[in-house]
């Protein structure tokens, strides 16, 4: 019976959160490839248009988790991730510094806008987060961004190989990385909080660790979808000529 099983502490709690590391995306194969310098330069293009749209929808996460939260000093906190992201005048924000990233890479602004090289089941994937944060209560929501506790080192990694690896990415390329290791830390602080507040039974504290899944498998289908097209060479309608 569920009042027969006791809730975890909330160190046992926030132990189980931190186990779900080794379903986080850095162990993909596309990410090992990535980051031994075993992937071309159109493979990296393609990563970072792609996930440029991810980018560019975490705003609206937010926005959404904020419109859908009454808590007048939690809207004060969340609404940071917002800026960090948006950015104000003088200080251009994560979405500036992934199109600087882009222009790194080889890639025009345009082309990331357009969003012409975004695949589809990236975008379902990434539309179907943003959903679940409008639909959500609020604390399920800001939950699933707890990915954050991983998102430290993934950024590190890249900052320690990726100049070696592939020298022709010019350096204001890798300003998004540095600027999130402080932020994703700062992030983790304030998410960890209200899930370790708000999921207070032992069914509660499940269903948040089936939250935290849920997010792991947006970034992982996203580059499931990534290497078949770029690895495995076969994006969408390969077989009937292309997408129309």
């Amino acid at each position: 019976m569920e009042n027969d099983r006791q809730p975890w502490t909330r160190a046992e709690f926030e132990q189980k959160l931190r186990e779900k590391e080794r379903y986080y995306h850095i162990h993909h194969e596309l990410h090992q490839l990535m980051h031994s310098g075993q992937v071309d330069k159109p493979v990296i293009q393609g990563w970072v248009a792609n996930r440029f749209y991810y980018q560019t929808s975490i705003p609206l996460k937010d926005a959404a988790i904020m419109a859908n939260c009454p808590d007048r000093e939690v809207r004060r906190h969340w609404i940071q991730r917002i800026i960090d992201h948006d950015g104000t005048q003088g200080e251009e924000g994560g979405i500036e510094a992934w199109l600087q990233l882009g222009e790194a890479v080889g890639l025009t602004r345009e082309a990331l806008w357009s969003d012409q090289h975004l695949l589809p089941g990236v975008k379902f994937a990434v539309d179907a987060y943003v959903d679940f944060a409008r639909r959500q209560p609020w604390e399920v929501a800001a939950s699933s961004s707890l990915t954050e506790l991983f998102a430290p080192t993934i950024h590190q990694s890249r900052l320690d190989a990726w100049p070696d690896h592939y020298p022709w990415i010019e350096p204001q390329g890798y300003a998004y990385f540095r600027k999130r290791l402080s932020e994703a830390r700062r992030d983790v602080e304030h998410g960890l909080e209200i899930a370790l507040d708000f999921y207070r039974t032992r069914a509660q504290q499940e269903r948040m660790l089936e939250v935290l899944q849920f997010k792991l498998d947006v970034l992982w289908t996203m580059l499931d979808c990534m290497w078949m097209a770029y690895i495995a060479k076969r994006p969408p309608y390969h077989n009937v000529g292309g997408r129309p």
